[in-house]
């Protein structure tokens, strides 16, 4: 087994996490409590060939100096001590196995979004929330023309730009589009959200202090692994499991379901349908998904959480857990010209565009 893609992994996010270190300890951002916080990260998985992979996996990471404390267990009891609600309730005969990493975090990036735009507007920029931009095309000396809408207020404008960077989720497809440059030419989008249970009881939270990571079905994309995870979303304690497979037609939460037909152009109509032709167990897996009723994803919660308790103490999960599905995050797959499926990006919940004012922002050497 080759570690080489864990080992890249662990070591972007220890840049990232030295970066963050470097702005609060300069000031720029506030309290690293308020978007980060340690969580043990966890990989568990039920019987024979998987613990022996697991194994595996766990003998090949062991050696490297970012996975010295991973820990491994088959014993029951010994995982419950990890993570008691993934071992409560369940076959003590079953074959199960876990590796631990205590030093793992739980990171909102919701949090972090704002201590980084505050600075920014600290520091001569100009950060602008609830627009959105509606058109842009090439300015006739150079640089970008941008059409600048306020859904609330129905106010309209423009920004002339000499650079403009597109980040905007599950937007970004059609800006890149009316942009015009031949680099859009081939890319199409599809859009499949994750849909998790959450659970906010606060009593049932304090027993789970991990994210667990399973191991994702056959022919299922790396980003449908189930987990089970102990979340911080602004400073209140939570569990989130999924992710369910989800599709609609509108690329965003609060856009139109036209969204996929009018993306569609000559350019990208035959790598998007070359897509779904080389990929014909991940199209399978996501009929599947789509068409899964709430009972069948209680089971599959089940697998991490065999007992669900209830105020009345019966065995069936707490309305809290699983009364509704939420889809809490949507991604936008694109295909290029070359048929292949690229990162998933994920939607920002509220558009903002942001310009340099003539001061220029500062930023640590």
């Amino acid at each position: 087994m080759d570690p080489a893609k864990a080992l890249l992994i662990n070591e972007q996010f220890q840049l990232s996490r030295q970066f963050w270190s470097h702005l609060v300890t300069n000031g720029m951002i506030g309290s690293p409590k308020g978007f980060i916080n340690t969580v043990p990260h966890m990989s568990f998985v039920i019987g024979e060939d998987n613990t022996k992979f697991l194994r595996t996996r766990y003998e090949a990471l062991k050696p490297n100096p970012l996975f010295r404390s991973m820990e491994y267990s088959e014993d029951h009891a010994q995982i419950a001590k990890w993570a008691p609600l993934i071992v409560k309730g369940r076959d003590p005969k079953q074959r199960i196995a876990a590796t631990r990493a205590a030093e793992g975090t739980d990171v909102d990036f919701g949090a972090l979004t704002r201590e980084l735009t505050t600075y920014l507007g600290k520091n001569g920029v100009e950060v602008n929330y609830g627009h959105d931009v509606s058109g842009i095309k090439r300015a006739p000396g150079g640089g970008w023309d941008l059409s600048i809408k306020h859904p609330r207020s129905g106010e309209h404008g423009s920004i002339r730009a000499k650079f403009v960077f597109v980040g905007a989720g599950g937007g970004a497809l059609h800006l890149l589009q009316a942009s015009g440059i031949p680099e859009s030419k081939g890319f199409g989008g599809f859009p499949v959200s994750g849909q998790f249970f959450r659970c906010t009881d606060e009593t049932l939270a304090a027993q789970h202090s991990a994210k667990v990571y399973g191991q994702a079905s056959v022919g299922a994309p790396p980003m449908s692994v189930p987990h089970l995870d102990t979340r911080y979303v602004n400073g209140k304690r939570s569990l989130l499991f999924g992710p369910y497979a989800g599709f609609s037609t509108n690329f965003l939460k609060n856009g139109s379901y036209l969204d996929l037909p009018l993306s569609i152009r000559p350019s990208n109509i035959i790598p998007m349908l070359a897509v779904a032709k080389d990929n014909m167990d991940l199209t399978a897996y996501l009929v599947k998904e789509v068409a899964k009723r709430h009972g069948a994803k209680v089971e599959a919660l089940r697998e991490y959480y065999p007992r669900p308790r209830t105020a009345t103490g019966n065995s069936s999960p707490p309305a809290s857990v699983y009364r509704s599905s939420r889809r809490i995050r949507r991604r936008a797959a694109c295909s290029s010209s070359a048929p292949r499926s690229s990162p998933a990006a994920t939607a920002p919940s509220a558009p903002c565009w942001v310009r340099p004012r003539a001061r220029p922002p500062l930023c640590p050497s």
